[in-house]
């Protein structure tokens, strides 16, 4: 009798459930619930100004919620104790849009900030480990540069080796391909989806570039603007199969209305 192969549960890692997002009475987004599953590469997306790097400052501690609880390994996290929260957010790394390195500080300086900040490591280990992470995304060799003498996709890099310096179990981006060309933003989705393989992170990314959202998501929540609340929630490939919403629809065939996966 042949053996049936069972599927893997996979177990929760963020729950997002009732929350709603505010700025003093403007309502942003309300009544968003989803789960975020270890080793999802999860997209947050929907069109400009529906909320999206909100939400993922909510989710990255920045931002308190007007309602509702955001959950990580079954803690909620605005309701502990700011010690724990500290704890998981020291199990968290973060590239944002920008990159947002030091100018005035190597590449190695830039890693090595949170780990000298967070850890009791000798100079000489924390030197390694930086090598390390700057090898992982490809610049090795580039310890000594500063931010200013390399390439757009070269900085997002490196922002990215820093994101990993203290192993984080959720790697969050915020916009990562925004200024790069087709060719770099390639190449930093293959590079996001070798650190989920490797690594075992969770990674949860913002964005709305097409090419990205179906070739490195599994799983995703799509905001909306108008009605202020999410329309859906689950694999972007699936939802451009099965979806029945006019506006999910449009936004993941860039307004054609044809189910097709594009080709990336």
């Amino acid at each position: 009798m042949k053996r049936q192969k069972e599927k893997v549960k996979k177990a929760p890692h963020i729950e997002v459930v009732d929350l709603t997002m505010a700025y003093g009475e403007k309502v942003i987004q309300r009544d968003l619930n989803f789960t975020i599953y270890r080793g999802d590469i999860f997209i947050i997306m929907g069109g400009s100004g529906c909320g999206k790097s909100t939400l993922l400052k909510h989710l990255i501690g920045l931002i308190a919620p007007a309602k509702g609880r955001v959950i990580f390994d079954g803690l909620d996290f605005w309701g502990a104790s700011p010690e724990r929260r500290a704890e998981i957010l020291k199990k968290c790394g973060v590239l944002y849009q920008s990159g947002a390195l030091w100018s005035s500080m190597t590449l190695l300086e830039n890693v090595a900030l949170p780990i000298t900040e967070f850890t009791g490591l000798p100079r000489d280990v924390v030197k390694e480990l930086c090598s390390l992470k700057l090898r992982l995304v490809g610049l090795y060799g580039f310890e000594n540069y500063y931010p200013s003498q390399l390439s757009g996709g070269m900085r997002k890099r490196a922002a990215l080796a820093r994101a990993m310096a203290l192993d984080p179990e959720v790697l969050f981006f915020d916009e990562p391909s925004a200024g790069l060309d087709p060719v770099s933003s390639k190449h930093l989705d293959d590079l996001i989806v070798e650190i989920r393989d490797s690594l075992g992170a969770t990674i949860v990314v913002v964005t709305h570039e097409l090419a990205s959202i179906f070739s490195i998501g599994n799983n995703s929540v799509f905001l909306d603007n108008e009605s202020k609340t999410m329309l859906a929630t689950g694999d972007p490939k699936m939802l451009l199969k099965e979806t029945q919403n006019k506006k999910i629809l449009e936004f993941l065939t860039r307004g054609t209305m044809k189910r097709e996966v594009p080709v990336v």
